[in-house]
């Protein structure tokens, strides 16, 4: 949950919108060189938004229409190598239609970043919200923030300038959010002022850009079996080691400018925590409610939210829970064959070393945009309080939340 400081905000407009409309608005602020980019529901409002403003003339971006995702990541590819700042947008299946692309915009450290609302993939055909998408594209190579509400859908798309572009990362970020909860819903939204976003992200600083022709330089070439390409991967692995302190640095510069305070991940109430749930996206919101109606019952119940997803901040969320008797982590994605969902796996890794070890139940929720109620919430805390008062250790197979039982 982000803090908000009103008395360090300069020039501060709070709107109603929907989420769409605010990481437009962020974008037109950002005003990028290009935008690449194909409309997909729930995404297709935030493209259609910031098409207007580029034939309105709000902004001096240059709007590349394309036939498919698929096409939209390979201009952006081309854009960011010929030394352009390029963003783009997507969701679901327009996603999966990117997938070999997204690879090749994170081996070419091309700072780029994408909104990605988040929607299920098919099939069956579904579109409405569940984390399947981004979370199969969890080992990209792309940096990953998952918002919660409006604001911070805002927030990361602004941030996500600063990470991609640091010269100790120049990676991609997608920052995403949860398809109609967020995306078409109506919300609150603290808006800076476009001179203060384009104080914050500053100007663009290409490196390399293949248009330099007094500097050629080869992009992409074939990196065989004599080549460096192991090398390669080993240098994004460690820009992605180097993203946690710029992910951090530019949070708090923007909390300077806005007020506003985000972390890697989101810890609510934990600090005598015996149970705890750990989640991703707008589901936060609930969570916090349901740990405040536990806490006054006596029941020494938190909550984390992760923000930050690739890189992992595995330190971090060991240092959270380490005190924790039950851990309780609920995906909104599945893993087919593995122990649980992808959040759940990397909990357990992080818990892994501690002493005690915490216990770590798997949850399954909400998928292809099921209900997800207060009951549900609770229910999964009076799973881990049952847990917790037991001798042994817990199954750790998949509890599913408001699963029909027909």
């Amino acid at each position: 949950m982000t803090t908000i400081d009103t008395k360090n905000v300069l020039d501060e407009t709070t709107v109603a919108v929907t989420g769409n409309e605010a990481v437009a608005e962020a974008m037109r602020q950002i005003d990028p060189d290009v935008v690449c980019a194909y409309p997909i529901t729930p995404q297709t409002e935030v493209v259609q938004l910031y098409a207007q403003a580029v034939a309105d003339g709000k902004v001096s971006s240059e709007f590349v229409t394309v036939e498919s995702e698929h096409s939209a990541m390979s201009a952006v590819i081309g854009s960011a190598a010929g030394g352009a700042r390029t963003m783009t947008a997507t969701s679901s299946q327009g996603f999966a239609l990117m997938w070999e692309v997204l690879f090749v915009a994170a081996s070419y450290r091309l700072p780029v970043v994408m909104t990605t609302v988040n929607r299920a993939l098919s099939g069956p055909i579904n579109i409405h919200c569940d984390h399947s998408d981004t979370m199969g594209g969890r080992d990209t190579g792309w940096i990953q923030l998952y918002g919660e509400n409006h604001q911070e859908a805002y927030d990361n798309c602004i941030q996500g300038v600063r990470i991609a572009e640091h010269m100790d990362v120049r990676l991609p970020v997608m920052h995403m959010y949860d398809g109609y909860v967020i995306s078409g819903a109506i919300g609150p939204l603290q808006m800076l002022t476009k001179e203060q976003v384009q104080a914050f992200v500053g100007p663009y600083r290409a490196v390399n850009p293949m248009l330099d022709t007094k500097n050629p330089v080869t992009v992409g070439p074939f990196d065989g079996l004599h080549g460096w390409y192991f090398e390669h991967k080993v240098a994004q692995n460690r820009a992605m080691d180097r993203a946690f302190k710029v992910i951090q640095d530019a949070a708090d510069e923007y909390a300077e400018l806005s007020g506003r305070r985000y972390g890697l991940l989101d810890p609510y109430r934990l600090d005598d925590a015996e149970i705890a749930i750990v989640v991703v996206g707008s589901t936060a919101g609930t969570t916090r409610m349901i740990v405040d109606k536990l806490r006054d019952r006596g029941v020494k119940a938190g909550m984390v939210r992760v923000r930050v997803f690739r890189p992992f901040p595995h330190k971090e969320f060991a240092q959270a829970l380490q005190h924790v008797k039950v851990v309780g982590v609920m995906d909104r994605a599945d893993s087919f064959g593995a122990q649980g969902g992808p959040v759940f796996m990397e909990i357990r890794s992080a818990l892994y070393d501690c002493d005690p070890r915490p216990q770590v139940l798997p949850f399954i929720y909400g998928l292809g945009g099921r209900d997800i109620f207060p009951d549900n919430i609770e229910q999964a805390f009076a799973e881990l309080e049952e847990a917790a008062r037991s001798k042994g250790r817990a199954s750790t197979g998949r509890r599913y939340l408001n699963l029909r039982k027909d």
